[in-house]
C-alpha cells in the first residue's frame, strides 16, 4: 500500500506532530472526504506500507521526524510545491529564499532522488505572464541544481469552489487566464524554454494530470505517485494499477490518502483542497494532535 500524505492538505507543514503520532501508533483514521461519519482505519505499520509520498510547500517541521522514519524502516519521497507567485496568488507560502534552504536541507539530508521538484500550478494572469514565469523557471531551477533531478509541472485548472475567489482576483485587476490548448506561440516558447532550462540544470521535466499534450515541446506526461519512479529510486515494486479516484489524465497508481479537505491555511487563490479559509484555520485550531484523524467527528 502506498500512503499519500497529502494530496488534500499540507502534512509536512501543518501536521507533522500529529503525523509521526500516527506512525509510532500504527494507524489513522481517515474520514469519507465526501461524507466525515464515515471513516477508514488505515494501517501506518512499516510491513504494510511501501511508500509514503509526501506532498508539502514546507517540509520544515517534519525533518526532525525524518532519522526515526528512516529507522522504522519506511521508504518515503517528497513532492515539494516551490513557486515565486506574488503575494496576491500565494498569499502565505514560505517566500523563496526560504524555501530554497528548506529543499537544499532536505535534499542533502535525503538524496536528491527522494525530493521531486513541482513547479505547479502555473497560473498565468497579467502578474505572472510567460516571461514571468520562464524568469522564475530558471532561477528556481538553477538555485536546485543537483539537489533535484525531476522537476513537475501542469497548468492551473479552474475549480467550482475557486471560482469566487478567482473573480475577485479579477475585480482587483488579477484575473487569471486559463489556457484552452491553443498553440499560441508564446505558450509553446515558454514550454520548450522550461524543457530546456530543467535539463540544462540535469532535471527531467514531465506534467501532472495535464490533458494537453505537452510532448512535441519536450515534456512527457508524469505520475505524481509513480510505480516506475519507486522501483527506480528504491528497487521496490508497487501496485502498477491506475487511481480510478483521480482524474482521467492523471497517471498515478492506487494510494490511500490520510488528509482532509479544508485543513491548509496557505489560501493559495486557486488551490482545489480548501474551499473555505477561514473554515480552514478553525479546523486547525481544533486540530488535536493525539487524536486518530485529522479532525474530530
Amino acid at each position: 500500500m502506498i500512503i499519500s500524505a497529502s494530496r488534500r492538505t499540507d502534512i509536512p507543514a501543518f501536521y507533522a506532530e500529529w503525523f509521526m503520532r500516527r506512525i509510532r501508533a500504527g494507524y489513522c483514521v481517515t474520514p469519507n472526504p465526501f461524507n466525515r461519519k464515515q471513516a477508514t482505519s488505515v494501517s501506518l505499520k512499516p510491513e504494510d506500507v511501501d511508500v509514503i509520498v509526501f506532498w508539502t510547500r514546507n517540509p520544515k517541521p517534519l525533518l526532525p521526524f525524518l532519522p526515526e522514519l528512516d529507522r522504522r524502516g519506511f521508504r518515503y519521497y517528497v513532492q515539494y510545491t516551490l513557486l515565486n507567485n506574488p503575494p496576491e496568488l500565494d498569499p502565505h507560502t514560505p517566500r523563496l529564499e526560504s524555501a530554497l534552504r528548506t529543499f537544499r536541507e532536505l535534499a542533502s539530508q535525503i538524496g536528491p532522488q527522494k525530493v521531486i521538484w513541482r513547479y505547479d500550478p502555473i497560473v498565468f494572469s497579467p502578474k505572472t505572464d510567460a516571461s514571468f514565469h520562464w524568469h522564475s523557471y530558471r532561477e528556481i531551477a538553477e538555485a536546485l541544481q543537483d539537489f533535484t533531478f525531476r522537476s513537475v509541472i501542469s497548468l492551473v485548472d479552474p475549480y467550482r469552489k475557486t471560482q469566487k475567489r478567482l473573480e475577485e482576483l479579477a475585480r482587483q485587476g488579477i484575473e487569471i487566464q486559463v489556457y484552452e490548448g491553443q498553440p499560441v506561440s508564446w505558450f509553446v516558447d515558454l514550454m520548450r524554454s522550461l524543457a530546456r532550462i530543467a535539463q540544462d540544470n540535469g532535471m527531467e521535466i514531465v506534467s501532472c494530470a495535464e490533458e494537453i499534450d505537452l510532448q512535441p515541446y519536450g515534456i512527457r506526461p508524469g505520475k505524481c505517485i509513480d510505480d516506475e519512479y519507486i522501483a527506480r529510486v528504491f528497487g521496490f515494486e508497487v501496485t502498477h494499477q491506475k487511481d480510478k479516484s483521480q482524474r482521467k489524465a492523471c497517471g498515478c497508481v492506487e494510494s490511500r490518502d490520510i488528509g482532509m479537505y479544508d485543513t491548509c491555511i496557505y489560501g493559495c487563490r486557486y488551490c482545489y483542497a480548501t474551499s473555505n479559509f477561514e473554515r480552514a484555520r478553525s479546523n486547525l485550531q481544533q486540530h488535536d494532535p493525539l487524536f486518530p484523524s485529522l479532525l474530530k467527528q
